[in-house]
């Protein structure tokens, strides 16, 4: 990955498996409908109508867009037992996925950092090229 493409905090999350401050970050509390995808591939991730507040300062979604463009993998740095996520296109560290979420819904949390993130606006993914996504936010999806 060319490193000059990338803030800091960017390719620190991505490339090198950082964490960006909670509540500190673009992301844990946006609230705009459409689509956030993978920072340096483009493949789509997750929804905005997946996205809730976990309280964690951290964007936090129920489930991926499509499960085949997440990879999880067993993070056991810092002492702790996690599932990591990455992009598998991209193999990008995403963030953390745990067992805490709404029940009512996957009952998953995927603790997603911002840095890894690009948001694309509901009316703006035809433009984009994410035509084929805008079907994700229609009534009953």
């Amino acid at each position: 990955m060319d490193k000059s493409k990338l803030t800091p905090i960017q390719y620190k999350v991505t490339q090198e498996n950082g964490t960006e401050p909670p509540f500190e970050n673009e992301f844990w509390d946006y609230e705009e409908e459409g689509l956030y995808v993978e920072i340096i591939s483009g493949e789509p991730l997750f929804r905005s109508k997946d996205k809730f507040d976990a309280g964690c300062g951290w964007p936090s979604f129920t489930k991926p867009v499509n499960d085949e463009t997440i990879v999880e993998k067993l993070d056991t740095s810092h002492g702790m037992v996690r599932t990591e996520v990455r992009s598998k296109e991209g193999d990008s560290h995403l963030g953390h996925v745990f067992n805490d979420g709404p029940k009512d819904k996957s009952g998953l949390r995927y603790c997603i950092n911002s840095a890894a993130l690009r948001f694309i606006k509901k009316e703006d993914l035809e433009k984009e090229g994410y035509g084929e996504y805008l079907k994700l936010f229609e009534n009953g999806q």
